[in-house]
C-alpha cells in the first residue's frame, strides 16, 4: 500500500453531524495503542498487536500520511479511516486502486459512526481524485463491516480465500458518486 498520489494534504478537517475527520496528533496516541491491541477490533484482521510492543514502537505522533483519517467525537478519537492505493493485492482486480479501511473502537460501535464517517472520507476522496474507483476487502465472516461495505456502495467483484478464511472483495464505482 502506498499513498494517493497528487492530492492536497493535509485536508482542512471533516466535519459530519457528529464527526470530524482529520490527521494524527500526539493526543491521539494512546487511542492508537488501544485500537491496534484490541482482540475485538483486531478478531477479523489476523489478531491484535501486543500492547507493549504497540507502546515501544508507535511514535509520539501516530503519522500522518494522504488518506490517513483519525475520526473523532468530541474531542477524543474513536476510530481511524484509511484509504491507500493497493499497489500490491492477493487480487489483480484490487491493484491500483485505492483501498478503503477502517478501525473502530469497540465502544464506538453499533451507532452508525463507521457509516458516518466512511461516507464522509469518500466524499472527500471523490472531490480530491474524481472518478477514481475505491475497493474494500472484508472477511464474508465479519456481518457487521459486510452491512456496511453494502450501505456505502460497494458491490461484489470476488470472493477468495486468504488468511485461512472468506474473504469479499468489493468495488465502488467513483463515476457520479458524491460522499
Amino acid at each position: 500500500m502506498t499513498d494517493l498520489g497528487p492530492v492536497a494534504w493535509p485536508p482542512s478537517p471533516i466535519r459530519t453531524t457528529r464527526l470530524v475527520l482529520r490527521v494524527p496528533e500526539a493526543r491521539d496516541r494512546a487511542a492508537f495503542v488501544e485500537l491496534l491491541a484490541s482482540p475485538e477490533v483486531h478478531a477479523y484482521l489476523g489478531g491484535p498487536r501486543p500492547r507493549a510492543d504497540l507502546e515501544r514502537e508507535l511514535p509520539e505522533v501516530p503519522e500522518r500520511w494522504p488518506g490517513s483519517f483519525v475520526v473523532d467525537l468530541d474531542g477524543a478519537m474513536i476510530g481511524q479511516i484509511l484509504l491507500r492505493r493497493a499497489t500490491r493485492h492477493l487480487r489483480p482486480t484490487a491493484v491500483g486502486k485505492a483501498d478503503l479501511g477502517y478501525l473502530f473502537l469497540p465502544r464506538a460501535w453499533g451507532f452508525g459512526y463507521a457509516a458516518e464517517a466512511c461516507e464522509a472520507a469518500l466524499g472527500w476522496f471523490d472531490g480530491a481524485l474524481p472518478g477514481e474507483p475505491v475497493v474494500l476487502t472484508t472477511q464474508t465472516a465479519n456481518a457487521a463491516s459486510m452491512r456496511l461495505a453494502t450501505k456505502l456502495g460497494f458491490a461484489e467483484v470476488e470472493r477468495f480465500r486468504a488468511w485461512e478464511a472468506e474473504q469479499w472483495l468489493g468495488l465502488r464505482s467513483g463515476v457520479g458518486r458524491r460522499g
